[in-house]
C-alpha cells in the first residue's frame, strides 16, 4: 500500500455548533440531494453509531466505497475510500467550538501520490470543491438552527385575506408557512416547511404536481400533502384555499 501525502488543507469557521455540524456528519443521505452539482447517487452499506460505509455515485466514472469513523470526545472523523477512485485516500477533519453558533474546521486530505506537481494539483480540486460543499453544508446547518429554535404559540385563525395573493405567494396562516401553487387552474396551499429535517420548500419547483426537498429529496405531493416517494412522511395540514369576489382567502381546513 502506498504511503499517504497530504495533498491539501481546507480551513473554515463554520456559523454552526457541533451538535449541526456532527448531525451533517453523520446524515449521508442528504450528499446526492443538497449535493446534487457533485453527487449522482448514494446507498447506505453499513451503519454505526460513530460512522457509516456508504457507496457514492458521482456524474460519470466508477462509485466509490467511503467509510466514515468519528470521535466525537477528540473532536474528530475521518473518511476513508475503501474502493473505487482515490482508493486509500483520506478526509481527515478536526472541529474546534469557538462560540455558541460557531466552530473552527480544518481538513485535511492525504492520498497515495507523492509527486509533488500532482499533489499540488489534487490539494487545489480538494480545496475549491470542499469550498462548495461547506458553503451547501453552513447553509443547511444555519437554517435548520433557526427551524429548531422555540417559538411563542400562535393560534390557528378561521381565515386569513390574502387579497390579490398569486401563484408563488408565500404567507403565515397561524404558525404554520404555507405557499399557493396552481394545480388544475386552482390555487392551493402546502406547507413550505419539510417534516423531515424542517427543510425549505419556498422555492421547491412543482413537477408532476409534487415538490422536492432540496436537502434529502423527500418528495410530497401538494395538493394532498401526503408523501410521493414512499417514505411515509406528510407535510402538515395546509388551509383551504378559496377566492371570493377577486380575492384570495385561506380557510382552516
Amino acid at each position: 500500500m502506498a504511503a499517504l501525502n497530504l495533498a491539501g488543507t481546507y480551513v473554515r469557521d463554520v456559523r454552526a455548533n457541533m451538535a449541526r455540524i456532527w448531525e451533517n456528519v453523520l446524515d449521508w443521505e442528504h450528499l446526492p440531494a443538497l449535493h446534487a452539482s457533485s453527487f449522482a447517487g448514494c446507498d447506505l452499506v453499513e451503519a454505526r453509531a460513530d460512522g457509516w460505509r456508504i457507496r457514492l455515485r458521482g456524474h460519470g466514472g466508477p462509485d466509490q466505497q467511503l467509510r466514515l469513523d468519528c470521535d466525537f470526545d477528540g473532536g474528530q472523523y475521518r473518511v476513508t475510500t475503501e474502493a473505487g477512485p482515490g482508493e486509500t485516500s483520506e478526509i481527515r477533519v478536526a472541529l474546534t467550538p469557538t462560540g455558541a453558533h460557531a466552530t473552527h474546521v480544518v481538513v485535511d486530505y492525504h492520498v497515495p501520490v507523492a509527486d509533488p506537481e500532482r499533489l499540488a494539483m489534487i490539494g487545489r480540486g480538494f480545496v475549491a470543491a470542499y469550498e462548495r460543499l461547506w458553503d451547501e453544508d453552513e447553509a443547511m446547518m444555519r437554517h435548520r438552527e433557526a427551524a429548531l429554535a422555540p417559538r411563542a404559540r400562535v393560534a390557528v385563525p378561521e381565515r386569513v385575506d390574502l387579497g390579490e395573493a398569486r401563484a408563488g405567494t408565500v404567507f403565515d396562516f397561524g404558525p404554520g408557512r404555507f405557499r399557493l401553487v396552481e394545480m388544475d387552474g386552482a390555487l392551493v396551499a402546502h406547507s413550505v416547511v419539510c417534516p423531515h429535517w424542517l427543510g425549505p420548500l419556498d422555492d421547491a419547483a412543482v413537477v408532476d404536481g409534487c415538490v422536492t426537498c432540496p436537502w434529502h429529496g423527500y418528495r410530497f405531493d401538494v395538493t394532498t400533502g401526503r408523501s410521493a416517494d414512499g417514505r411515509g412522511l406528510r407535510l402538515g395540514p395546509a388551509p383551504r384555499i378559496a377566492v371570493e369576489d377577486g380575492r384570495v382567502v385561506a380557510y382552516r381546513a
